[in-house]
């Protein structure tokens, strides 16, 4: 290409965006008021056109361009983000529809190759008896070497209906496997379980707010009650939200008609609404404990709140995540969308649980939380105390534990998966998946599986003494203590051999759980874990005590759970011992 077309393709780009910015002019006017923002389009404009011209490499416009609106837009909120054309289906995908082509079978990379991670029960990867652990060596005879996750998630999905070839090798075959499945409509349902636990209790895990989670909560319920349960627990851990009008359904089918659930106001008054409650419940009556934690967000607060202060539900588990902002998209040029912060929602006490402040930030940008002497008190509607800025704070704060370094160390090098897989290969059936419990012999032959595994780990002893070294010598003083610290150093890792024994008990738990995925899926998971739910538990244990329950709901009493004393409504002071976000 000549320069003088070289040039003409830059003045054209110019042009263009010179006529974006005209447009703009055209449409908002001069007045006072937006004469900064005329200023610093032309500023922006003028930029873009002296770099585009000028620049000595050739530039990606769309990749600039979005750089820049990214930038722009990092400054508001974590929310608020531009999705480019060629980001729109993963966006409908993670934010609308819980629907897409595929196999049903997730994922990872490990050493340069990819493997199966999880399979769903009904879809083709389970009907075709892939497993986790398997490896994906080829798909539809293209060679998976050297691709990352995308790429292959990208290679599996396609159309309901097309066929895929997938070349696998597994631990315990000779040979190479060889499948050919038909891709079908791939639906995640937002109810990953429902059923019934100890105390006759009702249980539903929802996991999403996103399309039809309400119908699926519905029949989840309707399903329940058939057999006549002593309450229901509704499980919101780790969900993170979705659509509001999908939780202000939730809500309704435990709470009467025309009861205002939550309001989202903002600075556009047009955009201001209050959400109520339009139908019969379907069940208004029966005990109701909602289990949060630290990763329940958004919808998920909004239907916890909403329940929390209409005095309908017993909030169980640890304060929630704090999002109390509500974003709305609106559609650009060229088949792209901005998603934006348009308002804050409010429960129906009156209190905003947002916990963030993302307007009055640090000089350094940094984010800060809404500060205590900004939190205010709120009454809900039998007069209980409830606090805003601070997430949802549970009825009952049950400690949420943590694993052992060694735990983790396992799970995180994969040893606890690799070993679930190579019991999978050795035990063809497992019966009674809610009394399943690996023996001590079982326990044994894991360890014995772990004798030539490397799983390094630091324990906190090991990082308090690395910290010791590293001021003493910092300070010329290590020569000093040398001795005592070499002396503590060797006892230290003689005492971490018995780490496999001393934390014996949670291993024992992650164990069960992977080895029955591989048996049963999510629903195994579920299933094996519920005897180690310390939640789940006292949401049992609470609505079996009835005069417990009612003195919650009257913000009355003391109850100690875990062997921790805690009120029934939190104050300010327990709130700050009791934080457990991770913002």
């Amino acid at each position: 290409m000549n320069k003088g077309k070289v040039l003409f393709k830059k003045y054209k780009k110019q042009a263009f965006f010179a006529g974006i910015l005209m447009l703009a002019l055209c449409t908002w006017g001069f007045s006072d008021d937006l004469f900064q923002i005329s200023k610093n389009l032309d500023v922006f404009a003028s930029v873009y056109k002296e770099v585009n011209i000028n620049y000595v490499d050739d530039i990606n416009p769309a990749k600039m361009v979005k750089t820049g609106v990214d930038a722009m837009l990092d400054g508001l909120d974590p929310y608020t983000e531009f999705v480019p054309e060629s980001e729109i289906e993963e966006y409908k995908l993670h934010y609308v529809s819980t629907q897409y082509g595929g196999i049903g079978a997730g994922i990872f990379a490990r050493n340069g190759k990819v493997y199966v991670s999880d399979v769903f029960s009904g879809f083709p990867a389970q009907k075709a008896d892939i497993r986790p652990g398997d490896e994906l060596v080829k798909i539809n005879d293209i060679s998976l070497a050297g691709k990352d996750n995308d790429q292959v998630g990208l290679l599996l999905k396609g159309s309901k209906g097309a066929a895929i070839k997938l070349l696998l090798k597994r631990d315990g075959a000779s040979q190479p496997i060889e499948k050919t499945l038909v891709r079908d409509e791939i639906k995640q349902p937002n109810v990953s379980y429902s059923g019934m636990v100890d105390g006759n209790m009702g249980y539903i895990k929802l996991d999403r707010f996103l399309e039809n989670s309400a119908e699926e909560v519905t029949n989840a319920l309707i399903a329940i009650k058939k057999n006549n349960p002593n309450g229901i627990i509704l499980d919101l851990r780790s969900n993170g939200g979705g659509i509001l009008q999908e939780a202000v359904k939730i809500v309704n089918l435990f709470v009467a008609k025309d009861v205002e659930v939550v309001s989202q106001r903002g600075k556009i008054k047009e955009k201001n609404f209050t959400y109520n409650t339009i139908g019969e419940p379907l069940e208004p009556n029966l005990p109701l404990v909602v289990l949060v934690n630290s990763h329940s967000a958004s919808a998920s607060e909004i239907v916890a709140g909403a329940l929390q202060d209409l005095d309908r539900a017993i909030i169980i588990g640890q304060r929630s995540y704090g999002k109390g902002l509500v974003q709305q998209t609106f559609n650009l040029p060229y088949n792209s969308l901005v998603k934006i912060t348009i308002a804050k929602y409010y429960v129906p006490s009156g209190r905003c649980i947002q916990a963030i402040d993302y307007t009055h930030r640090k000089d350094d940008g940094s984010v800060v939380k809404v500060a205590d002497s900004l939190i205010h008190e709120f009454k809900t509607k039998d007069g209980r105390s409830v606090y805003d800025g601070s997430g949802i704070y549970p009825d009952i704060f049950v400690k949420q534990d943590r694993f052992a370094n060694v735990t983790e160390a396992l799970v995180n090098k994969l040893l606890i998966f690799d070993y679930a897989t190579r019991y999978r290969e050795s035990h063809p059936t497992l019966d009674n998946v809610r009394g399943f419990s690996l023996s001590d012999v079982g326990y044994a032959d894991f360890v014995k599986f772990l004798a030539d595994k490397n799983y390094t780990y630091n324990t906190a002893s090991e990082k308090l003494l690395a910290d010791l070294k590293s001021a003493a010598t910092k300070e010329k003083q290590f020569g000093e203590i040398q001795t005592e610290y070499d002396a503590l150093k060797a006892k230290m890792i003689a005492s971490k051999k018995n780490d496999l024994q001393l934390h014996k008990e949670e291993i024992k738990e992650v164990l069960e759980n992977e080895i029955a995925s591989r048996y049963y899926f999510e629903k195994g998971r579920y299933e094996t874990n519920f005897k180690y739910d310390k939640e789940l538990a006292q949401a049992v244990k609470v609505m079996q005590d009835k005069e417990m329950a009612a003195n919650i709901l009257k913000g009355e009493g003391t109850f100690k759970v875990i062997g921790k004393p805690v009120f029934a409504m939190a104050s300010k002071k327990d709130d700050k011992d009791t934080d457990q976000n991770n913002q």
